[in-house]
């Protein structure tokens, strides 16, 4: 039940992540100059990885939390 409940919360949140980090990104490109875009697309790149190494960790913590639970062997 948990499981179910955590997958669907972090799903919605990812979700809502990569809607605001588009919104960024037509942010930069309809309101700043050449030289401030530039860093604007900077600041988004270094935001990207850091989402992009949470949703991998994220997924990472979930796997191992089912091997753990199942101890790695075959129940009867």
């Amino acid at each position: 039940m948990f499981g179910k409940v955590k997958k669907v919360f972090f799903t919605g949140v990812f979700g809502i992540l990569y809607i605001g980090f588009i919104a960024q990104m037509v942010f930069v490109f309809a309101t700043l100059n050449a030289e401030q875009i530039m860093a604007g697309l900077a600041g988004l790149s270094l935001e990207w990885f850091v989402l992009i190494a949470a949703r991998y960790l994220s997924k990472r913590s979930s796997g191992a939390a089912q091997q753990h639970n199942n101890g790695g062997y075959r129940h009867r």
